[in-house]
């Protein structure tokens, strides 16, 4: 793609690396066959394609954000398919990321939207906050369909998200450490994140009871917060910055050096591997950044490289493995947890249109709720039809999302994992318990 910045234009380093991604793009449009938006809506304007026209009219002109590229820009997912799908390697990532920071600080939203935003930012990242949160969601729960008649579709997506009743508190949440069982054969930091301790609990303690039963120390280093995703993904900049420099600065912190710094949430990874680039300017803390960002790895990546011995046979249980977007477009991880699930005994089932997202996508299921309830009866339709006895979704947003659309089990590969190699059966297959096991 021709690109016409000049050079002041181009001495912005982040303009600079904004019109190296324009001009990779050939204008194939192979991306619009996998963009959910597109598949959807069929505007070329809410293709990767037409997105990438937007924003390079935006940059080039130094114009404020109308609203309808706003509007545009704000329906993608950031679900990455286009990027598994580009022929010419375009990194759309970075250029929609540089975008939404743009129209943060250029466009004026609705006061509803910017009260709605503030909120998620304020109330998301912090635990307490959105424990507290949540226990409102749930009383407010029985009047969801009151707010979509009163026009605020975000707020009743909201309270059909709050999972009732809330989760016990998790105990791999505070900083500690948690020794190996037997000789240590290896020690890791655990990104606990701030949504998976309050919403998927049975996540964080299955990971612990897993690394420790192969010999792995498991470090919660004191003061981990939000990765900053959340926040990222809103287009708030500093915010985002601000997060990945203290994250940062807790794992430097550490007593000891970790083989690796392992997450769950695969949105969370994504980010995480994304530090180096992020903080690629900052003098103080560039070096740190790309070390974090290299030591990162989502947890079945991780086990990938282990050996498990399967201590209870799961009886070809099937399983429909739902790929989240950030862990097969964002990471490029799309056989390890399948292929791990597969060699303890479990059935895995591919469901059908899987590059597509099930409109979790971090905040978009709330701030774009009607596509996302699409994205999510498009893809329980897909799962469905296969009739599997479980769902397994490495990232807790897809397992919020898919489950308020199913009574079919949603859980973690890591939960499935944990139980065949002699752990305990996840919460939510405890009332199916006999029938799997027959």
């Amino acid at each position: 793609m021709q690109t016409l910045f000049t050079l002041a234009q181009l001495a912005d380093p982040q303009v600079a690396e904004s019109e190296k991604i324009l001009r990779a793009c050939v204008h194939c449009g192979f991306c619009t066959a996998t963009c959910p938006t597109y598949v959807l809506l069929g505007d070329e304007l809410d293709s990767p394609r037409g997105r990438i026209y937007l924003i390079k009219e935006m940059l080039e002109n130094e114009t404020p954000p109308t609203t309808e590229v706003v509007t545009h820009i704000d329906r993608c997912l950031s679900c990455l398919a286009c990027m598994t799908t580009c022929p010419s390697g375009v990194h759309y990532m970075h250029l929609v990321d540089h975008a939404r920071a743009l129209i943060d600080r250029t466009y004026r939203r609705s006061l509803f939207d910017r009260l709605l935003r503030a909120a998620l930012a304020a109330v998301l990242p912090h635990n307490e906050r959105l424990r507290f949160a949540l226990r409102l969601a749930i009383l407010a729960k029985p009047f969801a369909r009151l707010f979509e008649a009163l026009r605020l579709p975000q707020i009743a997506a909201l309270l059909d998200l709050a999972p009732a009743p809330l989760p016990p508190r998790c105990a791999a949440e505070a900083p500690q450490v948690f020794p190996a069982t037997g000789s240590r054969r290896g020690r890791v930091a655990l990104m606990a994140g701030c949504v998976t301790p309050v919403v998927g609990p049975s996540i964080l303690e299955a990971t612990v009871r897993l690394l420790t039963r192969h010999g792995i120390e498991v470090v919660l280093p004191a003061g981990l917060e939000c990765c900053g995703g959340v926040v990222h993904h809103m287009g708030r900049e500093h915010d985002s910055l601000a997060a990945a420099r203290r994250n940062i600065a807790a794992f430097a912190l550490m007593a000891e050096p970790v083989d690796a710094i392992l997450v769950t949430a695969s949105g969370c990874g994504t980010t995480l591997k994304d530090y180096g680039f992020m903080l690629r300017s900052d003098s103080d803390c560039a070096s740190e950044a790309a070390r974090v960002s290299g030591l990162t790895m989502d947890i079945c990546e991780y086990f990938s490289q282990a050996r498990l011995i399967a201590a209870a046979a799961p009886n070809g249980i099937s399983v429909a493995y739902h790929a989240a977007c950030s862990l097969q477009h964002g990471q490029k991880i799309t056989r390890q947890p399948k292929e791990l699930l597969c060699k303890l005994g479990f059935a895995v089932k591919d469901v059908a249109e899987g590059h597509l997202c099930c409109g979790s996508a971090g905040t978009y299921n709330i701030l774009q709720p009607d596509i996302a309830k699409r994205l999510r009866a498009r893809k329980v339709g897909n799962i469905e039809k296969l009739e599997p006895d479980v769902i397994a979704a490495g990232n807790v947003g897809c397992i919020r999302q898919i489950a308020t659309g199913t009574a079919i089990p949603v859980v973690h590969p890591v939960e499935l994992i944990d139980w065949a190699t002699g752990g305990q059966v996840p919460p939510a297959l405890e009332g199916r318990r006999a029938a799997l096991s027959a």
